[in-house]
């Protein structure tokens, strides 16, 4: 791990907070460009009601109007998490060179974890995959997210 993987994941646990702050599963994705930030997001599908809100997909969609351009070659997306299907199909399409996440996604995760999209030589490009950057911070803060969630469940329920 670079220190500067770790600024930057940093910075994406940051965002993390604030989609828990909103109620929502704490992801936070960072881009980076020149060692300089580009974008960021943080989780938002059921503030924004949008089921593809999720914090990398804010990040490159903010990226790709910032350089008006829907291709994001020599990037590099820090995410709290590893990406889903649906944020690993655009990071692809968008062309982004590197992904760095922290805590792995044993269920869902397609950098590796459940699937590999990432790095399958089916398709046109390939993303260089850095796993596990601060995975404990990351995964602690989804754990203690629904920990709390549970709580208050049962706190109505009981």
């Amino acid at each position: 791990m670079s220190l500067t993987d770790e600024y930057w994941m940093r910075h994406a646990l940051s965002l993390a907070h604030k989609a828990a702050e909103l109620g929502e599963v704490p992801v936070g994705a960072v881009l980076v460009k020149d060692e300089q930030l580009v974008s960021e997001g943080w989780n938002q599908p059921i503030v924004q009601h949008d089921p593809t809100a999720h914090a990398e997909i804010l990040a490159i969609r903010a990226a790709a109007q910032q350089f008006k351009n829907y291709r994001l070659p020599g990037t590099t997306l820090y995410i709290t998490i590893e990406p889903c299907s649906m944020c690993a199909g655009a990071i692809i399409h968008a062309r982004i060179s590197r992904v760095v996440f922290g805590a792995s996604e044993p269920r869902a995760g397609a950098a590796g974890s459940a699937l590999n999209l990432l790095q399958n030589e089916q398709f046109n490009h390939q993303t260089e995959v850095i796993s596990g950057v601060l995975a404990a911070e990351c995964g602690q803060v989804l754990k203690d997210f629904f920990f709390f969630k549970r709580e208050a469940t049962k706190k109505k329920i009981g």
